[in-house]
């Protein structure tokens, strides 16, 4: 059994910054990928980026150019560096570990509110 504890949501004013870390337990961490989702209310859950086991990234277009996912593996961690945050990216953002050959297991999710 995996757990995913996601953190560093918050209120931010337009322009600003947040840095989300999301800590998984168990030992499959770095043979996983890593994506963070995003749900706005009323709205599908989407994607807003991901990383490979191997350390390969891809965001959303959306957030291309402002936002960067990393991970460390030594402690278990992926990170969502959010830069320059518009009203449009207010959501609860979510931690997804995708093991190969096996479901995935998700975190309950951080609330992001940007508002002025």
């Amino acid at each position: 059994q995996v757990h995913l504890v996601e953190s560093g949501g918050g209120l931010v004013q337009p322009g600003g910054s947040l840095r989300l870390s999301c800590v998984a337990s168990g030992s499959i961490f770095s043979i996983s990928a890593m994506g963070w989702y995003r749900q706005a209310p009323g709205k599908q859950r989407e994607l807003v980026a991901s990383v490979t086991s191997g350390g390969n990234s891809n965001h959303a277009d959306s957030v291309k150019g402002r936002f960067t996912i990393s991970r460390d593996n030594a402690k278990n961690t992926v990170f969502l560096q959010m830069n320059s945050l518009k009203p449009e990216d207010t959501a609860v953002y979510y931690c997804r570990l995708q093991p190969p050959l096996s479901m995935a297991y998700w975190g309950n999710g951080t609330l992001v509110t940007v508002s002025s």
